[in-house]
């Protein structure tokens, strides 16, 4: 046997537009078939209404013929009745005449009787289809009272006529109904083919002008379409928004990145290229220093773009799901805060039982390790206060520390990435509060930063909290 088919050759998707032809296709000749069978009962109908007409008056003419002389039937018979019947070149046209007790005056003795539910009444004609001569007749009978000076008496009048003429009528009547439906069909789907082509134009037009952009163009498409393609354009433009964001997010941080590795890396080079030129020990020895805090400075500068990196992806995803505050807080204070000595000094206040907030834990853990690990920089051996609380609908963090505090025009710009507030700790790269601030704002929140009397800093998250 071959190679198994791959999934996308085992099944080609639909076409809208054989769909759409396809089903149009099909109730176009379901009604066309409705259409001749009505087309067919209405030919049936209008041929018997016709020839049952000449036949009632067939036999009306034969009935106003008879005459009662004498207590003797007399018929003197209409042929021009008869001959009405017998415009219908193919047709057979039967008679009978007979009194009241069933006794033959004239005519054709044998012809089937009406059946009970059929018999005449009063003046009424009767009729009914019978089987006679070797085909299927049908039969009008009329009743008349007919009376002399001395006797009374009742005649009835039987007239049958093949019915091969109404029969042919009929087909006729249903093939040009069948040809007119036939050609109205062939219009609609004529017409159904226009329009399937006609709504599939604004389609086309946005392929056209998708296929004619380079792939850098992200412009909204400024496409005229019909209300149902509104919801698909604007989606369209939404996710290319969205990727226009994206990449200018991501051309953005390549370049600050690159542009923020290339001192240290300068650095690095030439501390090494110093290195293997000293030739004493002891010069040696600190350029070799120099070259590990350069190495140390890349390492975080490197982990704080990797982790800035995976916050802008994790956040444009949004896969939030309920999250426990005071676990997420509690992992990030194990995380962050160092286990050899020194040990700083960490006091913590929460709130008794979880709280819940709707969110992405690992963007919400790493924002907290920033702050903690921002705040054990600056408070030396003074003790760390975080505090977590519920004021209402909304969960408030509190991370303090007895540093020296912010500049009021820092307050706003130390959010920015690569910004440093005056008087900023070496070997940071101005990432740690730049991620922050995008992770809190990711979750419909809101982060200050304020100076406390005895001196610090006060950094204060609010979440909107929710139920687990």
């Amino acid at each position: 046997m071959g190679a198994a088919m791959r999934p996308h050759e085992r099944q080609r998707p639909a076409s809208l537009r054989r769909t759409l032809t396809l089903y149009l296709g099909a109730l176009l000749a379901v009604f066309a078939v409705a259409l001749l069978f009505a087309a067919r009962d209405y030919g049936q109908r209008a041929a018997n209404r016709s020839y049952d007409h000449l036949l009632v008056s067939s036999a009306l003419s034969i009935a106003d013929s008879v005459a009662l002389v004498d207590g003797q039937w007399q018929v003197d018979l209409p042929y021009a009745a008869l001959d009405l019947l017998a415009m219908a070149a193919e047709d057979r046209v039967f008679y009978r005449v007979a009194d009241s007790r069933g006794k033959l005056i004239t005519g054709y003795a044998d012809l089937p009787t009406a059946p009970r539910s059929a018999k005449p009444s009063g003046d009424a004609p009767t009729l009914f289809d019978a089987p006679y001569s070797g085909e299927t007749v049908r039969f009008v009978v009329v009743a008349r009272n007919l009376s002399s000076p001395s006797v009374q008496g009742e005649v009835q009048v039987q007239v049958g006529q093949t019915r091969r003429a109404r029969e042919a009528l009929a087909q006729e009547m249903v093939n040009r109904a069948l040809l007119a439906i036939t050609v109205l069909s062939l219009l609609s789907l004529a017409l159904v083919g226009v329009g399937v082509h006609r709504a599939f134009r604004p389609l086309v037009r946005v392929e056209r002008e998708l296929s004619r952009r380079e792939p850098s163009d992200l412009r909204p498409l400024d496409a005229h379409v019909p209300r149902e393609m509104d919801q698909m354009v604007a989606a369209l433009n939404r996710f290319m928004g969205r990727l226009s964001t994206s990449n200018e997010t991501l051309r953005s941080f390549m370049a600050e990145a690159a542009h923020q590795m290339r001192t240290p890396l300068a650095a690095l080079r030439a501390q090494a290229q110093l290195a293997l030129d000293d030739e004493e020990p002891e010069d040696m020895r600190r350029s070799l220093l120099a070259i590990e805090r350069n190495a140390s400075h890349m390492s975080r500068l490197l982990n704080q773009l990797l982790s800035d990196a995976s916050v802008i992806h994790r956040a444009n995803l949004q896969r939030y799901a309920p999250v426990d505050l005071a676990e997420t807080v509690h992992q990030a204070l194990h995380e962050a805060v160092p286990q050899v000595e020194p040990i700083p000094r960490v006091h913590l206040a929460m709130s008794a039982g979880p709280v819940w907030v709707q969110g992405d834990a690992l963007l919400l853990r790493e924002a907290i390790k920033n702050l903690i690990d921002n705040a054990i920089k600056y408070s030396a051996a003074a003790p760390l206060q975080v505090a977590l609380t519920v004021d209402g609908n909304k969960a408030v963090l509190t991370i303090a520390d007895h540093g020296p505090g912010i500049a009021p025009g820092d307050a706003e710009r130390v959010f920015e990435r690569f910004a440093r507030g005056e008087g900023a700790a070496a070997g940071g790269a101005g990432l740690g509060l730049a991620i922050v601030k995008r992770v809190v704002d990711a979750h419909d929140g809101h982060i200050d930063l304020s100076n406390r009397r005895e001196g610090g800093l006060v950094a204060t998250i609010v979440l909107p909290r929710s139920h687990a």
